[in-house]
């Protein structure tokens, strides 16, 4: 059996115990998707440079009902800081787990997908659940689409959620090997403003798969932010989508660190759907190793007199490996667009590589938009400059790599998790440089 046929095989069993589910017509679709396409390989331009394929060839558990190994002291190895006055999602290998989740917050509404399909957020979830596949068309967003097993999140009208979210994507890989399936929907009304911070981390030695899906909508009037924070171990590759749909004037905010890792490959949607709209993407990835961190962002521009700026910034050590594809469309209504993008990237070791290609489409005429990228080593003269004031070589590289990034970790909102990653930074700088 190949390895598509043992995931087909897997998914048709689990789809036959929900065909009465009105999630079944997309699960369906999907697995024919990907029965059709498979696992994407360096022939596909999106994959040029990460082929994930031979991450699949394990026939990874996709489900999760005898783990035996995961209790509430595996939760609290790995809380963020500030989680005291935080709601926690938790996701077990691709699970919503209500158990272990907290919600604190009146304000916001998390259910299960399918129970959102079924009740008030019916519509809602037939308009938006699965738009990423528009842009996203291979068998690892339609493998997740197949699966499909996630929870709806609805932040009411006009509400200011004070405490943020968190989610963890959490792998028990004590016992076998795993791919993990999380899948999130969300809904941010008119007016209003929620901020998250999504987490992963790998329990066990054993290989693991996280190929996770986030889509959020975003309102009228209503204001997104989200960090993404990546800092798993070797064992654990990821496949992480985020897709941001700005059905009205609104603002997004999103910041995504990745620091550790097997494959990790994150991808990076922001569709601009109203006209007046802002949006900014910061990224920063540090790795080491022989890691490999492919990060693959659009914009697209859909109404006119939207704003957005992405910078994206890397440091790459040792023989790891780095990828930068960051794509900006501008439709034909899409006048009076700004958009801006940047890549800068410092490589440590001899044996690193960065493949960076930044691009734009524009079928409009009356728009501002620029983009580049740089890839270069330390300035010598720099860190000449701090040894000869009596600051040592190594002391010296790490200030100057802290420089590096700081523009990226200060439009972290959350000062706990600005301080957490900050202090990851420092330790990585001062075990590596």
């Amino acid at each position: 059996m190949s390895t598509v046929d043992y995931y087909i095989e897997q998914l048709n069993t689990i789809q036959a115990a929900k065909q009465d589910s009105p999630l079944a017509p997309v699960r369906k679709s999907a697995l024919d998707t990907f029965t059709n396409m498979g696992f994407p390989t360096s022939r596909n331009e999106e994959w040029k440079y990460t082929r994930i394929g031979s991450i699949f060839k394990k026939e990874f558990r996709l489900q999760n009902e005898d783990i035996t190994s995961f209790n509430q002291s595996s939760i609290d190895a790995v809380r963020l800081p500030g989680h005291e006055n935080a709601n926690e999602l938790v996701f077990v290998n691709g699970r919503y787990s209500e158990e272990f989740s907290k919600i604190i917050s009146e304000e916001i509404v998390v259910t299960s997908l399918e129970a959102a399909a079924s009740g008030e957020y019916a519509d809602i979830v037939n308009t938006h659940f699965n738009s990423s596949s528009k842009y996203l068309k291979d068998g690892i967003n339609a493998l997740n689409a197949a699966y499909a097993q996630g929870v709806f999140i609805y932040v009411p009208k006009a509400k200011a959620v004070a405490n943020p979210v968190y989610i963890y994507n959490i792998v028990d890989a004590v016992a076998d090997a795993v791919c993990a399936l999380p899948r999130c929907l969300v809904y941010v009304s008119e007016a209003a403003e929620v901020s998250f911070v999504e987490t992963y981390a790998t329990l066990g030695a054993s290989e693991s798969i996280t190929n996770q899906v986030t889509e959020i909508v975003v309102a009228e009037n209503a204001n997104v932010s989200y960090c993404k924070i990546q800092n798993d171990n070797s064992n654990a590759s990821q496949v992480s989508t985020t897709h941001i749909h700005q059905v009205g004037k609104s603002y997004a905010e999103t910041v995504t660190i990745s620091l550790d890792g097997g494959i990790v490959r994150n991808n990076l949607n922001i569709v601009m759907g109203a006209a007046h709209s802002e949006a900014h993407m910061y990224g920063l990835y540090f790795q080491n190793g022989e890691s490999h961190i492919d990060n693959h962002t659009i914009v697209d521009n859909v109404m006119p007199h939207c704003q957005s700026n992405e910078l994206y910034k890397g440091i790459l050590n040792d023989r790891s490996t780095g990828v930068f594809n960051g794509r900006i469309y501008v439709r034909q209504d899409a006048q009076k667009t700004n958009a801006f993008q940047s890549n800068k990237n410092i490589l440590l070791g001899e044996n690193a590589t960065v493949n960076t290609q930044p691009q734009l489409e524009i079928f409009a005429d009356d728009v501002k938009c620029s983009h580049g990228c740089t890839v270069g080593s330390l300035d010598e003269e720099g860190i000449f400059y701090l040894q000869s004031r009596g600051i040592p070589k190594e002391v010296a590289m790490s200030l100057l790599l802290q420089g590096f990034a700081l523009d990226i970790l200060e439009k972290i909102k959350i000062e706990h998790i600005r301080t957490y990653v900050q202090e990851l930074i420092a330790a990585r700088l001062t075990t590596q440089i």
